[in-house]
């Protein structure tokens, strides 16, 4: 053997250096990426559900929509399940998935909803409303997914079909479909939060209205997100913003107010609260700052990426601590 190194060792220092240059030049395309950032995730989620009108006056929209909101919870080994009914004479569906700490074949205990309408208004691309709150879903599911609720427990992420008109409000809203059935199946629900349009910040004075009466009560500097229910869910309101406070930094209040108060029902919350169930929605407070509300310019470049995803840091933790500590 020391012969054979001997007689070609400058073969084998050759044949060396032909490796250990190839390894050095490898394509970097082919090394491995980084994870992208959370504002990163945000960002692809809303371009890919949010870019056009998305509703039933556009069904192939919408549907790809529904499909693209699958394909991200089905990577994330999530079972998906579908709650399909007819609306004006096509089908549409909700799209759930949960966290569940219950024994198999058992019946929650109490079930939380984290969830977001999937649909855009008419006319509107919908990236802020509400493309922005079906992002901060999805994120929360992916980052949730191995979380361990308290006994009994089960935590559903749902995705509503037809929240805007000509659904809203009425029978054929997917959030009051959902809720529906939770109350037909005889299930306790301790709280749904309800995302909508999350995604629009500004540290500019004035740039927040108010309902009246509240203008002394609240900034009028956009830079907050709101939690926000009625009288009825204001033990709710309280427990999320309270652990949201403890979890995050970001700017946040709350209202819990009178239903007549403007702006206070205005979102898939309010199917919830129609069945007894407390509910709240979460919210960058949509017309009351967003100057492209409803509108085709509320489009993917117009949303403050960072800060929604501080929001989501923050309300993971708030959901996880609301989980954790369920009342029986």
């Amino acid at each position: 053997m020391r012969t054979f190194f001997r007689t070609h060792w400058k073969a084998i220092v050759a044949i060396v250096l032909l490796i250990l240059l190839a390894m050095a030049t490898i394509s970097p395309s082919s090394a491995p990426m980084p994870e992208p950032s959370l504002s990163a995730r945000l960002r692809t989620h809303v371009a890919a559900i949010a870019s056009e009108e998305h509703n039933t006056a556009t069904p192939r929209a919408l549907e790809q929509a529904a499909v693209y909101i699958e394909g991200v919870l089905g990577s994330e080994g999530y079972r998906i399940r579908r709650q399909v009914y007819e609306a004006g004479g096509q089908k549409v569906r909700n799209i759930e998935v949960s966290v569940a700490n219950v024994a198999a074949g058992a019946k929650p205990a109490r079930i939380f909803i984290i969830g977001a309408h999937y649909d855009s208004a008419p006319g509107a691309p919908g990236a802020n409303d509400n493309g922005s709150g079906t992002a901060a879903v999805l994120e929360l599911a992916r980052l949730l997914k191995a979380m361990r609720p308290s006994a009994g427990t089960e935590v559903k992420f749902v995705f509503f079909v037809n929240e805007e008109p000509p659904w809203f409000q009425g029978e054929e809203m997917g959030s009051v479909r959902h809720a529906r059935q939770l109350h037909a199946d005889g299930h306790k629900v301790e709280g749904a939060l309800i995302l909508e349009t999350i995604g629009y910040y500004s540290q500019v004075r004035h740039s927040q209205q108010l309902p009246p009466g509240l203008e002394k009560r609240y900034p009028d500097t956009g830079n907050f997100i709101a939690f926000v229910g009625t009288l009825a869910s204001s033990r709710l309101v309280q427990d999320a913003l309270s652990a949201f406070q403890a979890a995050s930094d970001f700017p946040a209040r709350g209202l819990a107010a009178p239903a007549y108060v403007q702006g206070v029902t205005l979102s898939d919350h309010s199917s919830y609260n129609r069945f007894g169930y407390p509910a709240i929605m979460i919210t960058d407070t949509a017309f009351m700052r967003y100057p492209y509300y409803h509108t085709a310019e509320d489009t993917p470049d117009k949303l403050d990426y960072d800060s929604v995803a501080r929001v989501v840091t923050g309300l993971a933790r708030t959901i996880t601590a609301l989980a954790a500590g369920a009342r029986t």
